[in-house]
């Protein structure tokens, strides 16, 4: 069995699952792109792709090497399809995002003007301005107190240099109340109300309403390109809505800000969306200029990305071969396969802490597998729900299956035997002359010779020799010849009924051949078989269990959704079976020693550990053991023989297995007794 290491390479064990910047090396469609962007008639661009192609990588590439401003709006939101009842909410929460993300984006000294007010951090001149405040706040203070003299004149007088105090304090008052009705001035143009209710003293913004977002402040749009030099905006995961309306809203956005006067230059529209966004031809109304993106990976070419991704942790030699390449072809995202094997060097590096290697590495990765592609259903796997649990949890129930069917099998090859053995007719000879007198009753005296048609004419005497017989009983006429050559036809009816009504020729002949000897041994043979099947079957593997009952593999997946082939192969191929625990949770000592573990570990993988293996706490090893493990090589243990001989009225069971694997197979367990006679507590009891 291929064990795990840990990776010794200085290669990096994690890949990042951000988008690249050089995905594009070609240029083929950054090309594209410049087209686009230069054409005066195109403002709505689409590159289109199915999910994980790798759009969001182009994007990226193409705005690598884009000298001119653009403003990125990417709704990564992973939630699902919404129904008719929700989706005017939900498209609310998508404009919301996507004028958030827009002005939010710009810093706020660009758009003074704005109604969404945002916190700004004190800059540089914001300490002149408070000294400047303090200069103004005085100046009107000092000013106030002298009113009477403002009033009547003498303030200001002389107009000379040495009343520089007077004119300077009049002239800050007066700049600084400018100033001031100026600030507030310009701040009431952010100001939005909806209604006053002086009896409540109740103030609704103007945003309270159910209409679309984007239509609400399509000012605050207008205003956000006239005051920024952004020329291009990239609409990212807009797709995973599934509501082509908010398409429809943004281009009606994306043709008032053009046609605005105020915008003095072109803005268009990138957007990132799947093939089937749009049915049919809607997209090519909708959109001037439409790219596609060739996926860089998919079914047929997965497999490379694997084995790289399997070169990167040098585990190429410790995984099979066979099962990446059947496993390959059901991951079709980069991104996932890369995230599966960061995750298996995080693994590894603490399940196989101590370096001992036991965890068998192809299991440890379609652990990684389900996780990834069913996360919602291995979150549920730790609390015995879901239904990967319900299909482990259906071990016994097939078990179960299997042993009736083989003792059903068993019964009527029993009942077979002792029918042929209540059989009279000690031969089929004999059986043939019983059937062979009830014809010769229906026919005239004197007849010399008979045929049936497609048969040779017989004497009388020769039927009971004819093989096959049976078309000389079910023939509904018989063809005599009399004396003198003279030929008569004589119609046959009711023959096997009149000899046996309850069964027919056919059925007593195959009961008189079970009753032959070899017939017997070979009925014996097959009891013997299936009897040994039967013991052997709690102790298969997950997977050859369900084998034995195949009708019940098509209902057994039918609450795993999406992506049901996968969890059929791994489950069925025996990649994931009831030892999941050993790959998703780290063993901490505590009843159980870590040798005890590994002891645990290696008889669940089917692996019989020495004789000698080491174990610490026998009788908690014995409660965490099957029962079906104590009629198996893997009670072949001097501890654990110790142990049950120790107690025989607690382990009767235990040990009546035990004596009943040495004495069936006792050259197996010689190595086993040559060790329990040298170090062996219990010798005596055990002969």
């Amino acid at each position: 069995m291929d064990k795990l290491t840990h990776p010794t390479s200085p290669k990096p064990n994690f890949i990042d699952l951000a988008p690249t910047d050089e995905a594009d090396k070609e240029g083929v469609y950054a090309g594209a792109l410049n087209y686009a962007m230069n054409n005066e008639r195109v403002f709505n661009i689409a590159l289109t792709g199915p999910y994980g192609s790798g759009k969001s990588s182009i994007i990226k590439s193409f705005l690598k090497r884009y000298e001119r401003p653009a403003l990125n709006i990417s709704l990564a939101a992973f939630v699902p399809g919404v129904d008719a009842a929700s989706k005017e909410v939900h498209r609310q929460e998508i404009e919301r995002s996507i004028l958030q993300q827009m002005l939010y984006g710009a810093d706020a000294n660009r758009l003074p003007l704005s109604r969404f007010k945002r916190i700004r951090s004190p800059g540089f001149w914001s300490v002149f301005k408070t000294f400047f405040i303090l200069i103004g706040v005085a100046a009107t203070v000092y000013v106030f107190l002298n009113r009477r003299a403002v009033i009547s004149g003498s303030f200001l007088s002389p107009l000379a240099v040495s009343n520089w105090l007077h004119l300077g304090s009049i002239a800050m008052v007066g700049l600084f109340m400018w100033l001031m009705i100026h600030h507030f001035y310009v701040a009431s143009f952010g100001l939005s109300l909806k209604s006053i209710s002086l009896r409540d003293i109740e103030i609704k913004p103007a945003s309270d309403t159910g209409e679309s977002i984007l239509n609400r402040h399509l000012d605050e749009i207008i205003y956000f390109f006239q005051s920024t030099d952004y020329e291009l905006v990239v609409v990212e995961d807009l797709d995973r809505f599934n509501d082509a309306d908010i398409f429809v809203t943004l281009r009606e956005i994306n043709s008032l800000v053009n046609a605005n006067a105020g915008v003095k230059r072109q803005i268009r529209f990138l957007y990132a969306l799947r093939d089937d966004m749009f049915v049919n031809t809607d997209r090519t109304k909708f959109f001037e200029f439409i790219i596609p993106v060739i996926p860089i990976i998919n079914a047929s070419n997965s497999i490379d990305m694997v084995l790289s991704q399997g070169k990167r942790l040098e585990l190429i030699e410790r995984l099979d071969q066979q099962f990446l390449r059947e496993v390959s072809r059901y991951l079709s995202d980069l991104r996932l396969i890369t995230n599966i094997f960061n995750e298996y060097a995080i693994y590894v590096a603490n399940l196989e802490a101590d370096d001992q290697n036991l965890l068998d590495a192809n299991k440890l990765l379609a652990v990684l597998i389900y996780k990834n592609v069913y996360p919602k259903d291995f979150e549920d796997l730790h609390r015995g729900e879901g239904n990967l649990a319900k299909i482990l949890a259906r071990h016994d129930e097939f078990v179960a299956q299997g042993e009736a069917a083989h003792r059903s099998e068993i019964a009527a090859l029993e009942q077979r035997t002792a029918a042929a053995e209540r059989q009279i007719p000690a031969d089929v000879r004999e059986l043939n002359q019983i059937y062979a007198m009830a014809l010769i009753e229906q026919l005239p005296d004197h007849v010399g010779q008979i045929n049936v048609e497609g048969q040779p004419w017989i004497s009388l005497r020769q039927l009971p020799e004819q093989d096959p017989f049976e078309p000389w009983i079910s023939a509904g006429r018989v063809n005599c010849r009399i004396q003198q050559s003279y030929n008569q036809p004589v119609p046959l009816s009711g023959i096997e009924d009149k000899v046996d009504p309850e069964r027919t020729y056919s059925q007593r002949r195959d009961e008189i051949l079970e009753k032959s000897v070899a017939r017997k041994l070979e009925n014996q043979r097959q009891i013997a078989e299936l009897r040994a099947a039967i013991s052997k079957l709690r102790t298969m593997k997950f997977n050859e269990i369900f084998r034995v009952s195949p009708e019940n593999i098509e209902n057994m997946f039918e609450g795993t959704g999406e992506n049901v082939e996968l969890a059929r192969f791994l489950i069925i191929e025996g990649y994931l079976d009831d030892t999941y625990y050993q790959y998703t949770s780290l063993f901490h000592s505590g009843r159980l020693s870590p040798h005890d573990n590994k002891f645990l570990i290696q008889i669940r993988a089917f692996i019989t550990p020495d004789p000698d293996f080491q174990i610490d706490n026998a009788k908690e090893v014995i409660d965490a053991m099957r029962e079906t493990d104590f009629g198996q090589g893997y009670v072949l243990n001097v501890s654990l023989v110790d142990c049950l001989l120790s107690d025989q009225g607690l382990y009767s069971d235990q040990i009546t297995k035990l004596l009943g694997l040495i004495s069936t197979e006792f050259d197996r367990c010689e190595d086993f007794l040559e060790a329990y006679y040298a170090r062996g507590k219990k010798t005596p009891v055990l002969l």
